[in-house]
């Protein structure tokens, strides 16, 4: 191993060895702890700390960087206190997680850390949307995101590369080549000799380094990070290095040849760079055992003090508190007199017919111009103006910056999102067909939706998802899949029926900092319109609204089942019924369910989605619980055929619940 020192001062080295060292200190008392059984699990970086110390130590405090398991030197570099970093691994309160999560699946914003998932190729697209905020902010800074070789065929990698390619952003991909993906080999995970001939095909730099020598590492990376700083674009990074543990320590190592690992273990990067330092009269025998014995000692200090906490005391309020960010909502009422914000004088308190997609515009539009820091983000969205035209002549008053068109990378978008957020911006992410959402399926389940509850990190996104059938567009572009969602705690979900609550829902979920699926049936689109104030306003979510009272029935919907269940009622002379429209389905109103059921005893639930495993359901249980005394008759549910969307439009009517709605009705009022 070839050391090059050039003009680096002993300062430097110094700084560089004592940073190498503690990582391993630290590995080899975990693996000692792990043989006692006062440890559960550890995933081992030993013959790779010198990636994650060289790249941390030449990057600036302030930058983020997005690390993985074996990336221990990550957060040793970044200063983590040793009682808190191993709380976190040992599962207790004084952890970055509470106990929630284990090792480092964990972010830290005053160390510009953010942690991993377990899915491994998620984290790309959040340094996509940091190093995008960086930009937009001209704070001339870069980001640093790690994969292993194995993670790199995984679709999220690939579509945050090319995302970032094609937006210029300051984002060093580092790849740790160390020739396993667990016990896989190489060979079997991917056909390219070297990781940066991908770069190619991504029209970016690619540089290959030896990932033992810490020396190379820090001199690269200082390099290209000054360079990315005056001009912002992405680089691809392949370290050289080997695992000499398994990809955690009950996985052992009996699949790698003895041979290899004789010959990495000659290269480790500990070993080589303190002979090196010796050689060079940097430093000598003694400064090693003492800067040894004074990293020891901090390691004894940290454990004691974090071996001392047992584990969390469960609370459930405070389980159950953290899965949102806090967010006291002020409800914007629209005005009746005076000056309307952005408005000239005398045009405050105007209402103007709009129909249903114009609302959606001019609550987008108005949102953009209260919230500076909010981007819009989706295929199509800029000079087009989006499938559906709802952000037409955006970029004219906002700009390309904030206005972005994407790259058809659903994954790599909501990820970007999540990164805004982190940098304390806003996002927005239109999905062109809330059918597409499968594509970043997982960035809203695991990530936008648990990193508050994990370590207090507001996922401030809004995905758009344009929804629902009755346009002949067969299974693929019509689906109704809110119900997807609904099962997920910290994710909120708003579906609007008409203009009024179109406007004033997007707006209030633009406000609110956690993430938002926010649902508008196409059909609604042009069919529908109203007089709706020209000025911001909001409204409360959470909070359904009584669009039709009578006494002789509950129909509980939302969406297209308002308008459904309106025009079905109308065909009754002597029935009437209370027509609940719910608005938002997460979290649902749980007060407005209960004082309709106990006014008229009788219920039906009426939505769009398929039957099974509908919101539907979960209704229908909650008022047999909470309010079976109230009721005269079994509650009632209908919804969609429990098959995919058909495209031929006498199948797709005969698949919607609407004409089975009259008869349902008829069938509950005989009880």
């Amino acid at each position: 191993m070839k050391f090059i020192r050039k003009k680096y001062s002993d300062e430097v080295l110094l700084r560089l060895y004592e940073a190498v060292l503690r990582p391993r200190l630290i590995e080899e008392k975990m693996l000692i702890l792990l043989r006692q059984n006062k440890i559960s699990k550890w995933f081992s970086g030993i013959g790779q700390e010198a990636i994650s110390v060289g790249i941390t130590q030449a990057i600036e405090k302030d930058e983020y960087i997005l690390p993985m398991h074996r990336n221990l030197g990550v957060f040793t570099g970044r200063d983590l206190p040793f009682t808190r970093l191993f709380a976190q691994w040992q599962g207790t309160q004084m952890g970055y997680t509470k106990g929630r999560d284990r090792s480092f699946h964990f972010g830290t914003n005053e160390h510009h850390i953010v942690g991993m998932i377990s899915h491994l190729g998620p984290q790309n697209g959040v340094a996509d949307g940091i190093a995008l905020a960086s930009k937009l902010k001209g704070e001339q800074k870069i980001t640093v995101v790690f994969n292993g070789d194995g993670g790199t065929s995984q679709g999220d990698f690939h579509e945050a590369v090319n995302v970032a390619a094609v937006w210029s952003l300051p984002v060093i991909f580092v790849i740790e080549n160390n020739g396993y993906g667990l016990s896989t080999p190489s060979s079997e995970q991917f056909k390219c000799k070297q990781f940066i001939d991908k770069a190619i095909g991504y029209g970016i730099k690619g540089v290959q380094v030896d990932g033992n020598n810490v020396l190379e590492v820090y001199d690269t990376v200082k390099t290209l990070a000054a360079n990315m700083r005056k001009k912002p674009e992405p680089v691809l990074l392949e370290c050289i290095t080997f695992r000499m543990r398994g990809h955690e320590e009950a996985s052992g190592t009996k699949y790698v040849p003895k041979k290899l690992m004789d010959e990495w273990g000659k290269k480790d990067p500990v070993e080589n760079f303190e002979k090196y330092l010796l050689a060079e009269k940097v430093i000598d025998s003694k400064y090693g055992e003492t800067l040894r014995k004074k990293i020891k000692k901090e390691i004894e200090a940290g454990l004691t003090e974090a071996f001392q906490e047992t584990l969390p005391v469960p609370d459930t309020e405070l389980e159950l508190n953290d899965v949102y960010a806090p967010f006291n909502q002020i409800v914007i009422s629209p005005l009746s007199s005076g000056e309307g914000p952005g408005l000239p004088a005398g045009q405050a308190g105007v209402r103007s017919e709009k129909r249903f997609i114009d609302a959606i515009s001019d609550g987008l539009r108005q949102s953009m111009e209260r919230h500076p820091n909010l981007v819009l983000m989706g295929q199509d969205i800029a000079d087009y103006g989006g499938v559906f035209k709802i952000t037409e002549g955006f970029v004219e008053k906002f700009g390309k910056e904030r206005v972005r068109n994407t790259p058809l990378c659903e994954s790599a978008i909501v990820g970007t999102g999540l990164g805004l957020s982190i940098k304390g911006m806003k996002a927005m992410v239109e999905m062109q067909f809330a059918d597409f959402v499968t594509e970043g399926f997982n960035q809203i389940i695991n990530n936008l939706a648990k990193t508050h509850w994990r370590w207090g990190q507001s996922a401030d996104v809004v995905v758009r998802m344009p929804t629902g059938a009755g346009t002949a567009a067969g299974p693929f572009h019509s689906q109704s899949n809110e119900a997807w969602f609904f099962h997920t705690p910290g994710l909120k979900i708003v579906y609007p029926s008409n203009p009024y609550d179109a406007k004033g829902l997007l707006c209030a979920s633009l406000e609110d900092p956690n993430p938002y699926l926010y649902f508008e049936h196409k059909v609604l689109y042009r069919s529908i319109k109203d007089q709706i104030p020209d000025d911001y306003y909001t409204i409360e979510i959470g909070k359904a609204a009584l669009v039709r009272e009578g006494y002789d029935l509950s129909i509980i919907t939302y969406g297209m089942g308002v308008h459904w269940a309106k025009e079905i009622m109308d065909s009754f002379s002597e029935v009437s019924a209370d027509i609940l429209d719910l608005r938002t389905l997460l979290p649902w109103d749980k007060d407005a369910v209960l004082a309709t059921v106990k006014k008229t005893g009788r219920v039906l639930i009426l939505h769009e989605d398929t039957l099974t495993g509908g919101i539907g359901g979960e209704i229908a249980a909650w008022i047999s619980e909470h309010a079976f005394s109230y009721l005269d008759a079994p509650v009632f549910r209908e919804a969609s055929l429990d098959t995919a969307i058909p495209f031929a439009s006498t199948l797709e009517q005969n698949f919607l619940p609407k004409g089975r709605l009259k008869s349902r009705i008829e069938q509950l009022l005989k009880f």
